[in-house]
């Protein structure tokens, strides 16, 4: 098919359509940049920019509707490889990617903490991924013409549990995967049409039913390729304006070295601050009044709650200002109701203090390669090998991860050949190193801008974005006048991963219509990768449990309606765990990619490569590496070990945080696996 001259036409007529869609949204761009110079409110451009994106999604995903089930789960196998690798790469540009990346290199560094690996640990692991994706998995998964991965298991297994445990696995990963999705498009949505967030969560919603519910795989595959090229303009162009503005060049990945120097002589500035060793020392105070009153909680909550009515009384009876006594009525509400809330909320508060105690607001040097020192003292030793140790157990997680999620090797079910399928991950490679070179060179720009422009200003003089973010969420952003001198230290400020990208235009004094931009491609990251992990899931209850265990008088037809159903179903479910903002973008996505690495990467891999695998091994092998790494992960959230009265800090192995549990899950899953194996041939 591949050098058939219908196949050749209908790749030059693709070219054209792309040629025109990048035209029409640039003179998009130019026309809202035109209109805001002349005068067009703030109040119009983010809906504009959200509607006119959402709408484009929408026509795409209601013109490749169709019933059909080979277009619906791999568009028919016919996506040529550039096009296949663009749709690839923006499934993978999730909200993590796009929004959390950069936020992450900016909080973490390059090296990172012993409890918190750094930002290139990210970036190493996610690209390194595809390199095993090509080696190891599609072209191998693409011989056998399947349509789902459980599908895999199935062929190479046979009997119903390894399908079965196949499609939990990948239903659990991609449930984790797609809830941060989702909190993603309600943060987005949000700040761009300035409602509630959960509203924000059903606008964007139905953005992703538009995309996926009426044409599956066919429909979603160019529905991510528009967003790809979105979201692509969104990262270039606030990156290459802001190193244009400092350096006086666009090309950020080459000339942000500069300004990480400067970085490093602005930590040192600021290390030996007066003022700022005067917040830290308060926020130490604080570390120990929250830790003694974790000693007496019933106590401590007793006293609290009496003294914060007294305070309401006191107010009433003098008849103060109405504003100081619904500040006081909020702050008795906001206690916590029980003994046990008060041990949740004072433990992360005491732990969130300790941190921001520390040097540099508990922020590693940027450049430091691991925390702690090889050559100092036993616990600088120490502390250096354990920031190392998690800083390759996570590089580790995220590359066997992305081998094995399934909305992404779904994607190269696709592609005509072969051959192609290989193509195309290489271009996925491409497409995506496009933006990841991009990432750590964004978090050094923006880190400057703050460290070198907003640390120092007047806390009267503050800009407005600072408030406006800060109604999105308050958790995103943090400014508090602590040591009162009403001058803004960097031990003040603190900014949350998921809004470093967001408010890169405004904290770069850049147009409004570039931070509309910013926000619809961080809506099209999240929206594109929503559309495949949904199809996944949907896909796996549907075809693979429903039809293979529960009605097996299913035909194709109806197997397609019910996709659809399950997986509006799906979304509804995941947009309400989103709601309650279960946690930050990027912990939730690296989660996921501990699941998948572990319950269907050793597995997957044996199967293709090793023949003496057995389906008794396979079984055992999913559900060890499975098991190991959802018992880590439990056993030390901090959630679970305060409902279950436990000591704070968790049981580690080897001091990995639980975040790369599928270190752990990796090599049980294989070593069961095997061990199963041979001992069922011999017996």
């Amino acid at each position: 098919m591949r050098d058939a001259p219908q196949y050749a036409a209908y790749k030059r007529r693709l070219y054209r359509i792309l040629g025109g869609y990048v035209v029409g949204l640039l003179l998009f761009l130019l026309l809202l940049a035109w209109a805001e110079r002349r005068g067009m409110s703030r109040f119009w451009l983010g809906p504009i920019f959200m509607f006119s994106t959402v709408m484009v999604y929408a026509g795409i995903g209601i013109y490749g509707r169709t019933t059909d089930p080979e277009e619906y789960y791999v568009a028919g196998r016919r996506i040529p490889p550039v096009f296949n690798g663009m749709a690839a790469a923006a499934d993978w540009m999730s909200a993590a990617s796009f929004i959390s990346l950069a936020g992450g290199l900016y909080l973490q560094g390059f090296g990172g903490t012993a409890a918190q690996p750094g930002g290139l640990a990210y970036v190493l692991g996610w690209t390194g991924g595809f390199c095993l994706v090509a080696l190891l998995i599609a072209p191998h998964l693409r011989k056998l013409n399947l349509y789902t991965v459980p599908d895999y298991f199935s062929v190479r297994f046979g009997g119903r549990w390894p399908r079965m445990i196949a499609a939990f696995s990948a239903v659990v990963c991609s449930f984790t995967y797609v809830v941060a999705q989702i909190y993603g498009i309600g943060l987005i949505a949000s700040r761009l049409t300035g409602v509630q967030f959960e509203i924000g969560i059903l606008l964007g919603l139905g953005g992703v039913l538009l995309c996926s519910f009426l044409g599956g795989m066919k429909a979603i595959t160019w529905t991510q390729v528009a967003q790809y090229v979105i979201l692509l303009l969104a990262f270039l162009i606030p990156v290459s304006w802001l190193a244009y503005k400092q350096l006086g060049n666009p090309l950020a990945p080459i000339v942000y070295g500069t300004q990480l120097q400067k970085i490093a002589q602005l930590e040192r500035k600021l290390a030996d601050d007066p003022a700022e060793r005067e917040v830290a020392a308060i926020y130490l105070q604080r570390a120990r009044d929250y830790e003694a009153r974790l000693r007496d909680i019933e106590g401590s909550l007793q006293r609290e709650r009496s003294a914060a009515q007294a305070r309401v009384r006191t107010l009433k009876a003098q008849g103060a200002d109405s504003a100081l006594v619904v500040q006081a009525s909020r702050a008795l509400a906001a206690l916590p109701r029980d003994a046990a809330g008060a041990r949740e909320a004072w433990t992360r508060a005491m732990q969130e203090s300790f941190e921001r105690a520390g040097p540099l607001g508990g922020v590693p040097p940027h450049s430091q390669a691991f925390a702690g020192d090889p050559q100092g003292t036993p616990a600088e030793r120490e502390l250096f090998d354990t920031s190392r140790r998690n800083f390759l157990a996570l590089m580790f997680c995220l590359m066997v991860g992305t081998a094995g999620l399934p909305h992404l090797l779904t994607r190269y079910y696709t592609t005509p050949t072969v051959a192609e399928a290989r193509s195309s991950v290489a271009w996925s490679l491409l497409f995506i190193a496009l933006v990841y070179l991009s990432a750590p060179a964004l978090a050094v720009l923006v880190k400057y801008e703050v460290m070198h422009n907003l640390v120092g200003s007047s806390f009267d003089a503050l800009p407005g974005w600072i408030a406006q973010w800060a109604k999105v969420d308050p958790s995103l952003i943090q400014v508090a006048d602590v040591n009162g001198d009403r001058i803004l230290q960097w031990g003040e400020i603190h900014l949350g991963a998921d809004m470093i990208m967001l408010a890169t235009p405004e904290l770069g004094g850049l147009p409004y219509v570039v931070s509309a931009l910013v926000a619809a491609g961080g809506l099209a990251a999240a929206l594109s990768t929503a559309d495949g992990l949904l199809l996944t899931i949907s896909n796996a209850l549907v075809r693979d449990v429903y039809c293979h265990e529960i009605n097996h008088r299913v035909t194709p037809e109806q197997r397609v309606i019910l996709s659809k159903f399950a997986l509006m179903a799906v979304a509804l479910v995941a947009a309400l765990v989103a709601s309650f903002k279960p946690a930050d973008i990027l912990p939730l996505v690296s989660a996921s990619f501990s699941l998948a690495a572990s319950a269907l990467v050793p597995v997957m891999v044996l199967g293709i490569f090793w023949p003496r695998t057995t389906p008794a091994g396979a079984v055992a092998g999913m559900l060890g590496g499975l098991g190991v790494t959802v018992y880590y992960m439990v056993a030390n959230a901090s959630a679970f070990r305060t409902w279950a009265g436990l000591p704070a800090g968790g049981d580690l192995w080897f001091a990995i945080q639980p975040i790369s549990a599928g270190v752990f899950g990796v090599p049980a899953g294989f070593a069961l696996a095997v061990a199963v194996s041979l001992l069922g041939r011999r017996h």
